[in-house]
């Protein structure tokens, strides 16, 4: 496994085409609404486009909204600032190397992740913890190595006598959190926004790193995502 994402929720789509519509005064221009879910969800009107779900109803933007949308969207960041408001909740696992690169977006994004320093030990270290699809027989035979040495250090942590402030324990403890390799996958649950995703495609379509063209392929396949793309087409009204 090299990134997977879960528990995906993306929400704030009717304050942000209200906020988008306030500095033109033009509400009564707005045509998305909630519509009921129909057991055949293309009974939906043609000319609107879904983009969430809540029980039996589902939220659509018009097209006179979705044609503003384009408009700011395309106008860049200054005119853009409703996409901003559109909010994005996900489970992510992925190995540490891409999380120190996903550390540098600061701004507008906010995460927790497992602790591997106070949960390192909870369960024993297999192969399907680390991402490994690109290693060598050679590499893969290391990593087995590692992962077994890691498990005994762990055995011994788990197993040995708890005394209070044990300097033997915190040193087998610190054998665990030096040796891991960066391949560990860590789960984290991550808010982020349509602004700061236009950011990360614009900079990581592309990379060398797996991992990045995977969220890149992700973020393509969220609701409207060609606000964060830029793949649209606009006309002049509004």
């Amino acid at each position: 496994m090299m990134i997977k994402f879960e528990n995906i929720e993306v929400i704030g789509w009717e304050h942000a085409i209200h906020g988008m519509r306030n500095p033109l005064e033009s509400w009564e221009k707005s045509d998305s609404c909630w519509y009921e879910k129909t057991p055949n969800f293309f009974d939906l009107p043609n000319e609107v486009l879904p983009v969430r779900q809540e029980g039996s109803e589902v939220f659509c933007i018009g097209p006179n909204d979705l044609n503003l949308m384009t408009r700011l969207r395309n106008a860049g960041t200054d005119h853009r600032k409703f996409i901003r408001m559109i909010a994005v909740y996900v489970d992510i696992t992925a190995p540490r190397y891409w999380w120190s690169e996903f550390d540098t977006y600061k701004i507008g994004t906010v995460a927790n992740s497992c602790s591997t320093m106070h949960c390192i030990h909870k369960k024993e270290f297999t192969l399907d913890d680390f991402s490994h699809e690109h290693m060598t027989l050679r590499s893969s035979g290391l990593l087995m190595q590692t992962i077994k040495y890691l498990n005994e250090v762990r055995n011994i942590y788990v197993n040995q006598e708890i005394k209070h402030l044990d300097p033997t324990k915190k040193e087998v403890w610190w054998q665990m959190i030096q040796l891991l390799p960066s391949s560990y996958n860590q789960k984290r649950t991550v808010m982020l926004n349509y602004e700061v995703l236009a950011n990360i495609y614009k900079s990581r379509n592309g990379h060398k790193l797996d991992e990045w063209r995977e969220f890149c392929k992700w973020i393509r396949n969220l609701p409207c995502s060609e606000l964060i793309t830029g793949k649209m087409q606009q006309t002049n009204d509004t």
